[in-house]
């Protein structure tokens, strides 16, 4: 019986267009990208020893089973963010360290679980990056069923397969693939306008440059 289905063409961002997102903050990101496309804070940074971007490999797996995350790895790509929609089961883990030491050999980024992970020392020894609800060590089974590079619901938006997916500390992003470009161009002047933020804090400033222009149009109301 079939139990995985995979899609044939699997869409990517560029390797020269994630290098230009290498290092970005998410808060950044978000900024250049309408300020929105933050996913839920239940995804929590359980490993994240430093900022990350990738390409979305898209998984979606059922209820304590990760056959599908593991048959992810066969068609993984240097870049690639593992992206485990698991239907935000927290009665057992849908990933651990060998699953992740596995992902970074096949050049994956971070991993990114609706679920639960297991085996922290282990993930720390991996230093990838991993997001996930939380940790517990109740083990999963793989039988299946799965599919992979097809859209998830996941951290309240839905990631199609090549989406743009960044982290850090802050936590996590999605930019569309479609939009990468555009968002791409916002995110220089966001960096240029947050550098002179830290330059006008550095030099003493106590409130924002546009807060009086603000409060001379729209004068507050006074009481006693």
């Amino acid at each position: 019986m079939t139990t995985l289905t995979f899609r044939r063409e699997l869409p990517r961002v560029s390797a020269a267009t994630l290098a230009q997102f290498a290092g970005a903050a998410v808060g950044h990101v978000v900024d250049a990208n309408g300020r929105r496309g933050a996913l839920d804070a239940a995804l929590r940074p359980i490993v994240c020893p430093q900022a990350f971007a990738g390409s979305a490999l898209t998984v979606a797996t059922v209820p304590s089973d990760n056959l599908a995350p593991y048959a992810a790895l066969s068609v993984a790509q240097p870049g690639d963010v593992l992206v485990i929609a698991a239907e935000g089961c927290r009665s057992a883990s849908v990933a651990g360290d060998i699953l992740a030491a596995m992902a970074k050999n096949a050049g994956v980024v971070a991993i990114v679980a609706d679920g639960m992970v297991r085996d922290i020392d282990g993930l720390e020894a991996v230093n990838i990056p991993v997001f996930a609800l939380g940790l517990s060590p109740n083990s999963p089974q793989k039988n299946g069923p799965g599919r992979i590079g097809f859209a998830v619901a996941i951290g309240g938006s839905v990631i199609d397969q090549g989406d743009l997916v960044l982290g850090d500390r802050n936590g996590l992003c999605v930019v569309k693939r479609s939009a990468v470009d555009t968002v791409l161009v916002a995110l220089e002047k966001v960096r240029a306008k947050e550098k002179a933020m830290d330059a006008s804090v550095a030099g003493g400033a106590k409130i924002p440059d546009w807060l009086p222009a603000y409060l001379a149009e729209h004068p507050p109301i006074i009481v006693d």
